[in-house]
């Protein structure tokens, strides 16, 4: 594969156009969006946005499909009837009225238009239904458009900008996860908690599949899956290692067993956004929506939960869920410690922990506290214990630092862990400290291939450099009180920051619940003995 500036949304150079990158993608949705301004809020933008950019990709992508065929069938116009007769032939079938080049034409009825394509779209290829046509282009309320033909014309020809194609060979295969990605960071202010959602960097999730590094036939879940970024990425590093080329795209021989994958994802729009992709990728993916905390998708047919090769996710951090969450659980997922119900970390190890093979590994994006709250200090800690028992169930493989401000909704740095219930270094853990790695940009610092190359060469060699990585002992992870902070093993010579405000406030919270439990210990043993109204004495 080539060498890529990771800033890019393309690892290749247009023959014709502009390059998508992510600069320029971020100006042309801008500029979609400025045409929706004024009728919409800005949280909505992307509901009228999103589904278009997948209509004009699903064109896109179509019309690159009917070139091909022209080469086999002797021209476009034969290659689009015989396509038309046969649906086989293309990804998705697109009738003439519900593609872009005659879309972009009308002037007049758009939003019925644009309504009547989507739905057409999905009576087509049943897979989209529920997807694509999720927006009513024509919805009024109290008897008014809420968006007019007039801002949906102007809308559509932003989008049609001839500089940008969304064809296969185009842009990066999760270029609507991308889209999606900025237009909530660049509303999520106006959208209360869903501004907690961030979407993992694109570096970091190749840095993640290529260590994880899957091979044909594995199974694969992401419990959080957001816009299915993460599952992608192990899909193309799978195709990286296996594929062949053919007609210019990479694909697996027929010999060659792909994954088989499977998320779930509890926003609806996200959800719509990461079978989108699915789809587009031909991968054999099982996108679940709903609650995969509480109600989790893929059970066996006694209510086990389904069991797979690798696990792979970025939940939202410091998560608030109550006691009941993790009490009674039926699918006996908490049996390492009731996390704080100040942050949800350690219950989403646990969770992806229940749905690891035997043999499996797990590799999840956590705030840098889950690494080390509770270490150090006197009296009990749910989060320390729970680390604990993973440490001495030594099924901790490695733990590594990133660099801080990768990420679009946050500036801090998070960390990656990695589990392996079958480690090839028994009582050993690898610590990578990668704080250093990688290069200042604006607005996001970005993971260029050497810093990718390098963190994977000290992971695959189980190495210790000085300054980057160190390979512990579990006797040495006990002395520390089960700290598995990279930066506490890993010095790269600078002083330590004072306390993150994020991860005090965690702490906070969590001794805030504990002195409310001991009181509430303490007024039952008191109410026995008969001082029921001692708080007032």
């Amino acid at each position: 594969m080539a060498k890529h500036d990771a800033r890019q949304i393309l690892p290749f150079s247009k023959p014709n156009g502009r390059v998508l990158d992510l600069p320029a993608l971020e100006s042309w949705l801008w500029d979609a969006a400025c045409q929706i301004r004024g009728p919409l809020d800005a949280p909505k933008f992307k509901d009228y946005i999103l589904p278009l950019i997948f209509l004009k990709r699903l064109s896109d992508v179509f019309e690159d499909e009917i070139k091909q065929l022209a080469q086999e069938f002797g021209g476009e116009k034969t290659a689009a009837e015989i396509a038309g007769q046969d649906h086989k032939l293309v990804r998705f079938y697109l009738p003439e009225k519900a593609r872009w080049s005659y879309l972009a034409k009308e002037t007049t009825g758009l939003g019925e238009k644009l309504t009547d394509a989507v739905r057409a779209i999905a009576r087509e290829n049943p897979r989209l239904a529920g997807v694509i046509d999720v927006t009513d282009f024509n919805a009024t309320t109290a008897g008014q458009r809420i968006v007019d033909d007039k801002r949906l014309g102007a809308l559509v020809g932003v989008l049609n900008n001839p500089e940008y194609r969304l064809g296969l060979d185009d842009v990066e295969p999760d270029i609507l996860g991308r889209a999606y990605e900025y237009l909530l960071r660049k509303f999520a202010e106006n959208q209360g908690q869903s501004a907690g959602e961030f979407y993992t960097s694109r570096e970091v999730a190749v840095l993640m599949a290529r260590i994880l590094d899957p091979q044909p036939g594995m199974t694969v879940c992401d419990p959080c899956c957001g816009s299915g970024g993460l599952l992608i990425k192990t899909h193309l590093r799978l195709l990286e290692t296996k594929g062949e080329r053919a007609n210019g795209r990479l694909r697996l021989p027929s010999s060659v067993a792909p994954l088989r994958v499977h998320g779930q994802e509890i926003n609806p729009a996200t959800f719509a956004i990461s079978r989108m992709n699915a789809f587009l990728h031909d991968m054999e993916a099982e996108i679940a929506l709903g609650d995969s905390m509480h109600r989790p998708a893929f059970t066996e047919p006694d209510g086990r939960l389904k069991s797979f090769d690798i696990v792979i996710a970025n939940p939202m951090w410091n998560q608030k869920f109550d006691a009941a969450t993790y009490e009674n659980d039926p699918y006996e997922r908490f049996k390492k410690g009731i996390p704080p119900s100040s942050s949800a970390d350690w219950g989403w190890v646990q969770h992806m922990a229940a749905l690891m093979k035997d043999g499996g590994r797990l590799a999840v994006v956590l705030d840098t506290g889950a690494a080390s709250r509770g270490s150090g200090n006197t009296g009990s800690s749910k989060e320390r214990d729970v680390r604990k028992a993973f440490v001495e169930a030594d099924w901790v493989e490695a733990v590594l630092l990133l660099p801080d401000n990768l990420f679009y909704n946050t500036t801090a740095p998070g960390i990656v862990l990695f589990l392996n219930k079958r480690k090839a270094h028994d009582n050993e853990i690898l610590l990578i400290n990668a704080s250093k790695l990688c290069s200042k940009g604006r607005p996001k610092n970005y993971l260029e291939d050497k810093h990718v190359e390098a963190i994977v060469g000290i992971y695959h060699g189980w190495k210790a450099e000085p300054g980057v990585s160190a390979v512990v002992s579990k006797d040495d992870v006990v002395k520390n009180d089960y700290n598995l902070s990279p930066s506490r093993y890993v010095s790269t010579g600078e002083v330590e920051d004072v306390l993150p405000l994020e991860e005090a406030i965690v702490l906070l919270q969590e001794a805030e619940e504990e002195r409310a439990e001991a009181d509430k210990n303490l007024d039952a043993v008191l109410g026995k003995l008969g001082f029921k109204e001692w708080r007032n004495v």
